[in-house]
């Protein structure tokens, strides 16, 4: 069932409290957080963090779940833990609707329906391309001289703003830990993956840091897409899918 544009503002509106607002961030940026863990982290009362983060799971933009901490268990350990999670679900409004994303759905069954390889290779090539013109524009923004660190740092403002919420990991990755066609990859995964693959492929490959490549590691809950940099120990990735 497509959501009610009056469901979606309630649902926007939501996030225009400032502390309701950082606290969807927070949960977005780690995965998942008590309401001791919110409460610390913006410094505020635990009860002020219950208060909003239960409003959040009421709207659907947060999940809750009960569990007891790791390592406590049996008789004794206390009463399980709520713990809140991102609810997987996204907010967008227009007034008057459009409907963007039925389009893509259209486009996507026909491109499938085709099954034509010329179709496919367009369909590759232009995302590559609009990648190449990104990473184009992003190398342009920093100095000729700029060193990889600086470089990697205005890519990932990029993918912010492309809504892929990068974040770098111990070997120096960036895992792209959402995806900006998640409705569209559930349905048609394979069309969608392979052309976010090759969007991230243009985009690094013209950003003049060799080691940089994009590669294909889906996980459930992020994009399919991770830039690995050497030293990172992630598996060879399996065939394209965003979306378990």
């Amino acid at each position: 069932m497509e959501p009610s544009a009056e469901g979606e503002i309630g649902r926007a509106a939501e996030l225009n409290d400032p502390l309701r607002r950082a606290l969807y961030r927070l949960v977005r940026e780690r995965g998942e957080v008590s309401r001791d863990e919110a409460a610390r982290a913006l410094d505020i009362a635990r009860a002020l963090a219950a208060t909003h983060l239960d409003r959040l799971v009421a709207c659907g933009l947060l999940e809750a779940t009960f569990r007891r901490p790791s390592g406590r268990g049996g008789p004794g350990a206390g009463r399980p833990t709520k713990y809140y999670r991102w609810a997987n679900s996204e907010v967008e409004v227009s007034i008057p609707p459009r409907r963007y994303e039925l389009a893509a759905r259209l486009l996507a069954v026909a491109i499938e329906q085709a099954a034509s390889p010329e179709t496919l290779t367009a369909l590759e090539e232009t995302a590559r391309s609009f990648g190449e013109m990104l990473g184009a524009e992003t190398r342009l923004g920093v100095q000729p001289a700029a060193d990889e660190e600086r470089i990697l740092d205005s890519l990932q403002t990029v993918l912010t703003a492309y809504g892929y919420e990068p974040q770098r990991d111990r070997a120096g990755s960036i895992r792209l830990r959402n995806c900006p066609f998640h409705a569209l990859a559930a349905e048609h995964r394979d069309l969608v993956c392979g052309m976010n693959l090759e969007l991230c492929r243009g985009l690094v490959g013209a950003l003049d840091v060799p080691a940089l490549r994009a590669e294909l590691t889906p996980e459930p809950g992020m994009c399919c897409v991770t830039l690995h940099l050497p030293g990172s120990d992630a598996a060879e990735p399996p065939s394209p899918s965003c979306i378990e």
